[in-house]
């Protein structure tokens, strides 16, 4: 069994290249697999692996700066969700566009899992979800608005064109983790709104802290890592991957006359031409050289 942790932590990295290789290095010793970025704004990522070695990482980044109250959130799966370690340097840990926003300076109010409930069923309440478009698709919480975006990156701008609907409104937002929520929540407080409240630890601490009878989330978690789904208690969900538009199927997608493995599925078989096709139709074929020769190729999934 793996452990599997996700976390995040916004503070000031003053020469972020200078930590990456011992902490790249660390992960490497410990076998331990997955994405970490770091930027100037902080660190973020998911990795897997066995449970000594993830307390050492973890005992690891948080003698980094600022980082000695690190708050992140574990599951298992019982195969290895990451093909290899990656610690990146990126100019923001999630990608917003936004060079005022900063979390460290403001974000809206922390609302515990046992309490969101009550929040978003609020008459006074307008609930985002601020998740990509894929994500939301496959679950959200009830009453939930999906802005039908393809990237974080265009949260701002649905805000903009948006924001005539929620006049005299709360807004709770809400995200996988809750990072995409510290730097949204930061958004909406600079752009004048006064009441904005985001649920702590994300969907997957709402997940694993309430219970399914109680629960007014509905469908599965998109995660970042190959496992792709999960749901209440953080049980692995029953979703694939489609490794030509990475986007989430249910296994009975796999029968659609659209599916083709690493090539297409019902969501993406018409929105690539025949180039596109034959080139993902290569990839297959290396994949399965790979395999038949033992080794393991790179799965790659969407980062938060």
């Amino acid at each position: 069994m793996y452990t599997v942790v996700a976390l995040y932590h916004f503070t000031r990295f003053d020469d972020p290249a200078r930590l990456q290789g011992p902490l790249q290095q660390m992960c490497m010793d410990e076998k331990i697999s997955g994405t970490l970025l770091l930027a100037r704004e902080g660190i973020n990522g998911t990795i897997a692996g066995p449970r000594r070695g993830i307390d050492k990482v973890l005992s690891h980044i948080r003698t980094l700066p600022g980082c000695a109250d690190l708050e992140h959130k574990e599951s298992t799966s019982t195969e290895q969700p990451f093909a290899r370690m990656k610690v990146r340097l990126k100019k923001e840990i999630v990608t917003m566009g936004q060079p005022d926003v900063d979390p460290l300076a403001k974000v809206g109010h922390y609302v515990d899992p046992s309490d969101w409930n009550a929040l978003i069923q609020s008459p006074d309440v307008a609930v985002i979800d601020t998740r990509n478009d894929y994500e939301v698709a496959i679950g959200t919480f009830e009453g939930a608005i999906d802005p039908e975006t393809a990237s974080f990156r265009d949260f701002p701008k649905w805000w903009e064109e948006n924001k005539h609907r929620f006049h005299n409104k709360k807004i709770a937002m809400f995200c996988t983790g809750g990072i995409r929520c510290e730097k949204s929540t930061n958004y909406l407080l600079g752009q004048g709104v006064d009441d904005v409240y985001h649920l702590k630890g994300g969907i997957l601490k709402y997940l694993e802290e309430v219970p399914e009878a109680q629960s007014t989330w509905n469908g599965e978690c998109f995660v970042f890592d190959a496992r792709v789904s999960v749901g209440h208690g953080l049980k692995e969900g029953p979703h694939h991957l489609c490794y030509a538009c990475r986007r989430p199927i249910l296994p009975e997608d796999r029968q659609r006359p659209e599916y083709e493995h690493g090539v297409s599925c019902h969501h993406c078989a018409h929105e690539t031409g025949a180039a596109d096709k034959e080139r993902f139709r290569e990839r297959q074929k290396q994949i399965a050289l790979a395999e038949a020769r033992g080794e393991r190729h790179i799965k790659v999934v969407h980062q938060d």
